[in-house]
């Protein structure tokens, strides 16, 4: 049977069920909820343990399909990747953002008080509804008191995606990770772009065919992309590679031919393909 993903891309949630991929009594039209935990968990089952597949952001919307004891399963609509998700993390209606999270991470406080109670941990590319302001601080719907100069208003985005990777350097890696506490490679390269306002597909596959400029490996520059099968990174310069990496087991930076050396000898190959972007693309 195909891979959900794609059938999703082709004709949405409705073919699942006309597959037999969902019990006619559970499938119902997507009900759009928000992410209200600092970060979900997004699973391949509806259980604590499951794998994570993905992981949700704050404010995030979320089209749910049917619910399973304390998990709701659907589709993650910035990217369109598809799992359970505690219920409990998810809140409705969905309300219009005024500012995104442009800190690699920051605080809720509970009173507009760093010495008040911390609300939750949050990461880059959050999505927040200011709805008061007080001092430096300003309040955000279904969370608390975030400083203002850690978040910035929906169409203000960063440049420079490798900047934004920089940023990573030293997270722990994540299977399935895209908060700043940890991510995995490809999680890396879609909040670098999240960043910088481009849209961005989660899987390196996807990726790979979102940018789809091929360039000359002897022409590297700083911000190029570089695949291998199942695993992404980004040019630093002509020669360094920035990528979240389950050999250093974080976010690092080396030379391109160490990496390409060492993956091609745990047995990945050599590099699938190398591509460079474009903020207009």
């Amino acid at each position: 049977m195909s891979d959900p993903r794609l059938t999703l891309r082709k004709g949405g949630m409705a073919s699942l069920a006309l597959e037999g991929r969902l019990e006619a009594d559970t499938y119902r039209a997507p009900l759009a909820m928000q992410v209200s935990a600092p970060v979900a968990s997004l699973r391949i089952a509806p259980e604590g343990d499951a794998e994570q597949a993905d992981q949700l952001i704050f404010g995030e919307a979320f089209d749910l399909i049917a619910e399973a004891d304390s998990f709701g399963w659907g589709q993650a609509r910035r990217d369109g990747y598809v799992g359970y998700v505690l219920m409990e993390a998810l809140s409705a209606p969905v309300l219009a953002p005024t500012h995104r999270v442009s800190a690699l991470r920051t605080y809720a406080f509970s009173e507009p008080s760093i010495k008040s109670a911390i609300v939750g941990l949050y990461s880059l590319n959050g999505l927040v509804t200011i709805e008061a302001r007080e001092g430096r601080f300003v309040k955000a719907a279904r969370s608390g008191w975030f400083i203002d100069h850690h978040l910035s208003q929906i169409g203000q985005f960063a440049d420079d995606p490798v900047a934004i990777a920089e940023q990573f350097l030293g997270a722990p890696y994540q299977w399935g990770g895209r908060e700043s506490l940890g991510l995995d490679c490809s999680g890396l390269v879609q909040q670098a772009f999240y960043a910088c306002g481009r849209a961005c597909p989660r899987d390196t596959d996807m990726q790979q065919a979102a940018f789809s400029q091929e360039i000359d490996p002897a022409n590297l520059v700083r911000g190029d992309l570089v695949f291998w099968r199942g695993h992404v990174g980004l040019m630093r310069d002509a020669s360094t590679l920035i990528h979240a990496n389950a050999h250093h087991m974080m976010v690092a930076s080396e030379p391109l031919d160490v990496a390409i050396d060492r993956i091609k000898a745990a047995g990945s190959g050599l590099p699938t393909a190398f591509r460079r972007w474009s903020l207009s693309a």
